[in-house]
């Protein structure tokens, strides 16, 4: 299953699952990343890391360790 670490530039894709058993699920939940909202990646740094997500109008930078338990 992919996750929002897997988006490219430009891509969107609807939140499907948040892997609970990751030690910052509770935080990315608090964020808003929920099942079922749209989110669209907006920028990665130089190094890929941490990266830009646009969730219900809101742009959110977390690194790519956070974003792999948003599932797809």
């Amino acid at each position: 299953m992919r996750t929002a670490a897997d988006l490219k530039a430009g891509e969107t894709a609807i939140i499907k699952d948040v892997d609970n058993s990751h030690s910052s699920s509770h935080r990315i939940l608090e964020l808003g990343f929920t099942p079922g909202q749209e989110i669209e990646m907006v920028n990665s740094s130089v190094f890929n890391d941490p990266i830009a997500l646009s969730i219900r109008g809101t742009v959110i930078a977390i690194r790519r360790s956070e974003a792999r338990c948003i599932k797809i």
